[in-house]
């Protein structure tokens, strides 16, 4: 048995999840995301270490941006084969490129513009890494499957996807590999979620594997309980209304702004925040908050009670949804205390960073991080507080309130991943830490050394490992 896996991404680092494994020439590419750390961007504009059209599958563990954000560089360039997700994750992934397409087309466009005005030459062309038309060819190449329905992808290779809990229609994924009277199973963590999380139904432990490739992101730390988000987001509205400011939240259109949209309609009828007029400024956001709508199957117990009970739990008075830019650009014009949930999550581009820079030197408006922050991204440069930013090519200074709530992490912590983990019945032969910082990786393969015995190892990018 022959199996090469090579690591493209998300190794000491968190973004650009992206596994090839080579199992005796059939290749098969687990995630293809997108880099989003600055100091790692330039990754994305690498060619594929194999040409694209030698790949023979992908399957996608979820539709997040650095997890599917590279699809259409690899349809582009070569890649016709099948793209495989839960039916979930396939519909959210159309919406997630496409957006990613316009962002991209839009800032090269601006950053022409900028270049012109000032009369200076870039050191390479300003051009969109991929177009809308690329997203869009990647359409027909999207196959949904169903959680625990084994899926055969050539003779002696099966995956089976399994919920994560991560963010709708996430999954783990295990490989099962029998070739000569021998079998081997690898199992991609993907995402996992958090337990008790609103909306999703809780991570399925699985059991059996001779290799793991399990995430890292918060492998160091706990979270903070997540049974006190829903004070903490009525503190930062009330206070941010007694003060006359605005609230702007950066969000992750997939997920985030959907359990936002979900606890502010709690906070509403429970009559613990102000009506005040909210909006989601986002297409991306309400395209998915439909693809929500049109799942309740994939809702937990607590979400299927309440859509059976009140029909839509991501609506609420005094929500509007602007999908116009002209809407959006109207909203900053509005006198009073406003909430706005707009991507990116990071703040690396998208309609945030304009409200970003309309209310960040406002001592009255409050910034309200509710997601995981990538070393290098805007979103974690404004979250240490520094003195000034730079947007649109312009110093800031920073006077808004910097707050943050941690509970709404949909990354398990260091407790839920090793619970995770300790579903497993016998000791994988290596358990690959990955999707986390440097020293988050390191401190959580310590832990699971020092928990399970387990061998563990921290894999560099471009890495590549036998599997025997």
């Amino acid at each position: 048995m022959n199996i090469k896996l090579t690591f493209l991404g998300a190794a000491q680092n968190v973004t650009g999840s992206r596994y090839l494994l080579d199992i005796n020439g059939f290749k098969l590419l687990i995630d293809c995301g997108f880099f989003q750390e600055r100091k790692f961007q330039d990754r994305n504009w690498d060619p594929f270490p194999v040409h694209p059209n030698t790949i023979d599958a992908v399957l996608l563990t979820h539709a997040h941006l650095d997890h599917c954000g590279l699809l259409p560089k690899l349809v582009k360039e070569g890649y016709s084969g099948k793209i495989y997700g839960t039916s979930a994750t396939t519909e959210i992934a159309k919406v997630i490129i496409m957006d990613a397409a316009h962002i991209q087309e839009e800032d090269a466009e601006f950053k022409k513009k900028r270049h012109k005005r000032k009369k200076h030459t870039p050191k390479r062309p300003v051009e969109p890494l991929y177009t809308k038309e690329d997203a869009q060819a990647c359409y027909p190449l999207f196959h949904s499957i169903k959680y625990q329905t084994p899926l055969q992808l050539a003779e002696g290779i099966e995956a089976t996807f399994y919920d994560a809990g991560h963010i709708l229609g996430s999954s783990s994924i295990s490989l099962k590999i029998t070739q000569g009277g021998e079998s081997r199973k690898i199992v991609f963590s993907g995402d996992i979620g958090r337990c008790g999380a609103p909306i999703l139904r809780d991570p399925t432990l699985l059991t059996e594997a001779d290799y793991v490739l399990v995430e890292s992101t918060y492998g160091d730390r706990i979270h903070e309980s997540n049974n006190n988000i829903k004070s903490l987001l009525a503190d930062a509205v009330n206070r941010t209304y007694e003060a006359g400011g605005n609230l702007v939240v950066p969000s992750f259109a997939v997920e985030r702004s959907q359990e936002l949209i979900y606890y502010l309609n709690e906070l509403t009828l429970e009559d613990r925040i102000p009506n005040i007029m909210t909006f989601l400024d986002s297409p991306m956001a309400i395209k998915v908050t439909q693809v929500f709508k049109d799942h309740p199957e994939m809702y937990d117990e607590d979400a299927r009670e309440y859509y059976e009970n009140y029909d839509d739990p991501f609506h609420f008075p005094g929500l509007k949804m602007t999908s116009h830019t002209r809407e959006s650009k109207a909203i900053n014009h509005i006198k009073g205390t406003i909430m706005v949930i707009a991507g990116s999550g990071m703040c690396t581009g998208g309609r945030v960073k304009h409200h970003l820079a309309a209310n960040i030197s406002r001592p009255e408006s409050t910034i309200l991080f509710v997601g995981y922050q990538a070393h290098g991204t805007l979103g974690r440069i404004i979250l240490d507080k520094p003195e000034e930013v730079r947007l649109f090519g312009e110093m800031h200074e920073v006077k808004a309130n910097i707050e943050r709530i941690h509970g709404f992490s949909g990354h398990a912590d260091r407790d839920e991943l090793t619970k995770w983990l300790s579903g497993f019945q016998a000791a994988p032969k290596n358990t690959f830490i990955v999707h986390g910082e440097a020293e988050s990786s390191k401190a959580f393969g310590e832990h699971i050394e020092k928990t399970f015995g387990w061998k563990t190892t921290l894999p560099e990018y471009q890495q590549e490992v036998i599997l025997d």
